[in-house]
């Protein structure tokens, strides 16, 4: 029987990967990756790079591209034997991993490698990161330590896949089947509908709500019931944890302070005081401190103007008959000043952005700003009915990429939007392959026979994935290891993201995505100098939100204390007693849902939103200046930020681009802070 997991295709067999299939391919590969390193250093004649890394990147990309589908679908496909088969591979996927990174011989015939003439810049880059991935590996440590580091791997691993898992379980086990219309006053139709569908697929009667963001969002934006605003806001603040309705059944408590733990004693063992420490190796930041001191500035320039306004919700909120603003009438609220204020409800947008509207308008904008033609497939195996695939051609109209788009939610699939990598650019004297993504997100789904009408916030959230699947899908660099956002520093790696998003405030770019379900028309201009107008209504609230997150983050991390635990609590009350504005109640359990850091690869990074936020704003300030669609600073863009992966320093690149070093004027007025 053949295994698809196994077949040497351009794109993954979806339609008949199966759970079985899983343990069977990552045994195989795990061999026959073991029994190429054992033969390449033990042979006789000198490393090289035809000889020696050629070998290896292409036996490493036969692995990423069969584990690829399997943590694909375990997001957004899951189910229980799949979840068993990925859980199965975990710990031999990092027992893998460590043993590669502790190979003396291995390491030693890299060095041998990287000291030999004649190589490309992006060739010396990718040793350069190879080596220092061997000393972050434990290379240079004692047998005993080996053993140790290897068993912290295997065990971070499996807790992160656990939390995950978790989280998942915990937003699916919650729902609330309402029959009385009077219960969901103040909803918008749409949202309405997405409820009636809901409860029409599990055959309930009436309305049906769940902790999926399309379901949630509007309840706590509109609902004038306040008893379930602060029911479901509860449920979901609550997931995964030892509060709320479902407390202790899925609790990441434990996970958290073990997974802090054993990221402390790895970072210790490596030589680094903390955790913080060691995740700053690989990024643009010079250290903790220049870390710290971003964040504090950023959260002292924001916080009078958060302040503000806050007290402006609590007046207006007054004026509602709330006199008391609790967490979960600030959405409502919120949305009810926004309408008050500036004659905008984000409903009375929603028509204005059908899903397939938006998505040819991103792809004109694309090919206007980077020369390129985005066209749909035919034939490609997919996952879901719903999935699309695309290919992206060059000004050239050559084949430079594929990608897969997956843009509803529903059940078993992973909450959030994200960009992974399906397939990596490679070229070596063997073989060559084009880059393959996937772009994902969790809209609300087509109901009935109207396509899905996205929010303005939704808009921005599909740029932002479409700018990070650019980068990977553009890249001009023939090794792996450091073509797309592969060896770019985390803390750079959302600047194409965050870059995109500007285009979707453009008058230009508004004609092109919008255009209303119903009579066709455009946005008005009407709206749209009312959404301009809106831009900056609560930024700075926003932005000590984000820095409360990315605080938490990264104190978390470089201040733990093993004599005392993770103190998750305290380090979060202690960051929100510096810069939020508004308290949570003590049963909120905001940190057991926050996968950014303990099941993502954000731990001691969520700052690089920020960060990567100041590059962005920079870097669009050059558009502003030459206008948006300037081809020509398109045509830059493209080759100096998008086409150059990881084979260059971040900062080299932003100062090629921009010709200077990045200055933080323009975030600040993107984020409508006042900066005195």
């Amino acid at each position: 029987m053949t295994n698809p997991l196994l077949e040497d295709r351009a794109l993954p067999a979806f339609e008949r990967i199966e759970a079985h299939h899983v343990e069977p391919a990552i045994d195989q590969l795990l061999a026959s990756g073991r029994a190429l390193i054992e033969q390449l250093t033990a042979r006789p004649e000198v490393p090289t790079w035809e000889n020696f890394v050629d070998p290896i990147e292409e036996e490493d990309d036969r692995l990423d591209r069969a584990w690829s589908p399997v943590s694909h679908l375990n997001a957004t496909m899951n189910h229980e034997a799949l979840r068993t088969a990925y859980n199965a591979c975990l710990p031999k996927l990092s027992d893998y991993g460590t043993e590669i990174g502790q190979n003396e011989a291995l390491f030693q015939a890299y060095q041998q490698v990287a000291a030999q003439p004649g190589l490309s810049s992006a060739q010396r880059r990718m040793l350069d990161n190879c080596l220092r991935d061997f000393r972050l590996s434990g290379v240079a440590l004692s047998p005993e330590k080996k053993v140790r580091f290897r068993l912290i791997n295997q065990e971070l691993s499996r807790l992160s896949s656990q939390f995950e898992e978790h989280l998942l379980d915990a937003t699916n086990a919650w729902s609330k089947s309402i029959d009385d219309p009077q219960a969901l006053a103040g909803l918008p139709e749409s949202a309405l509908a997405l409820l009636r569908q809901q409860a029409r697929e599990r055959d309930l009667t009436g309305w049906l709500l769940t902790l999926d963001m399309p379901a949630y969002l509007p309840v706590m934006m509109y609902a004038e019931d306040r008893t379930l605003r602060r029911e479901l806001y509860t449920a979901y603040g609550t997931r995964a944890s030892d509060q709320g309705p479902h407390a202790g059944q899925w609790d990441n408590g434990p996970l958290m302070e073990e997974i802090l733990a054993l990221r402390h004693e790895r970072a210790q063992l490596l030589g680094f005081a903390n955790y913080a420490e060691l995740s700053l190796e690989p990024k643009m930041a010079s250290d903790t401190h220049a870390v710290m001191q971003f964040l504090n500035d950023l959260a002292a320039r924001s916080l009078p103007q958060a302040r503000r306004e806050l007290e402006e919700l609590r007046d207006f909120a007054r004026s509602l008959g709330v006199d008391q603003l609790e967490p979960w009438d600030l959405p409502y609220v919120t949305e009810k000043l926004r309408q008050h204020r500036y004659a905008l409800n984000q409903e009375e947008l929603r028509p204005y952005f059908p899903a397939p509207r938006v998505l040819r308008g991103l792809f004109t904008v694309a090919e206007r700003l980077f020369g390129l033609r985005i066209a749909p497939t035919q034939g490609i195996e997919t996952w879901h009915p719903a999935v699309e695939v695309y290919a992206i051609y060059d000004h050239k109209d050559v084949l430079r990429a594929y990608f897969y788009l997956d843009l509803y939610a529903r059940a078993k699939k992973r909450g959030g939007a994200w960009m992974d990598g399906a397939v990596s650019r490679l070229k070596t004297r063997h073989r060559e392959q084009l880059p393959a993504a996937y772009l994902v997100c969790n809209f609300s789904p087509p109901v009935d026979d109207q396509p899905s009408l996205l929010t303005h916030d939704e808009v921005q959230t599909l740029f932002h994935e479409f700018g990070h699947g650019l980068h990977h899908l553009l890249t001009k660099i023939d090794h792996a290891a450091i073509a797309g956002i592969h060896g770019v520093p985390w803390d750079a790696v959302e600047l194409p993201s965050q870059f995109l998003e500007n285009w979707c405030w453009e008058r230009d770019t508004l004609d092109l995505i919008s255009e209303h379900v119903n009579t066709k028309e455009p946005l008005p201009e009407v709206l749209f100098e009312r959404m301009i107008a809106a831009k900056h209504f609560q930024t700075a609230m926003q932005m000590v939100r984000q820095l409360e997150f990315a605080l938490f983050d990264f104190r978390v991390h470089l201040e733990y204390d093993p004599a005392r635990g993770a103190q998750i609590n305290e380090k979060l009350a202690e960051v929100r007693e510096q810069v939020a504005v508004i308290q949570p109640p003590p049963f909120h359990r905001f940190a057991h849902g926050f996968s950014h850091i303990f099941a993502g690869g954000y731990g001691a990074g969520y700052y690089s939103y920020k960060w990567a936020e100041l590059l962005s704003a920079d870097a669009f300030s050059l558009f502003e200046e030459r206008g948006i669609f300037d081809a020509a600073t398109g045509q830059a863009f493209r080759e100096t930020i998008l086409e150059s992966g990881g084979a260059v320093d971040a900062m080299e690149l932003f100062i090629a681009f921009r010709g200077r070093a990045p200055r933080i004027d323009a975030m600040l007025r993107h984020s409508g802070i006042e900066d005195h």
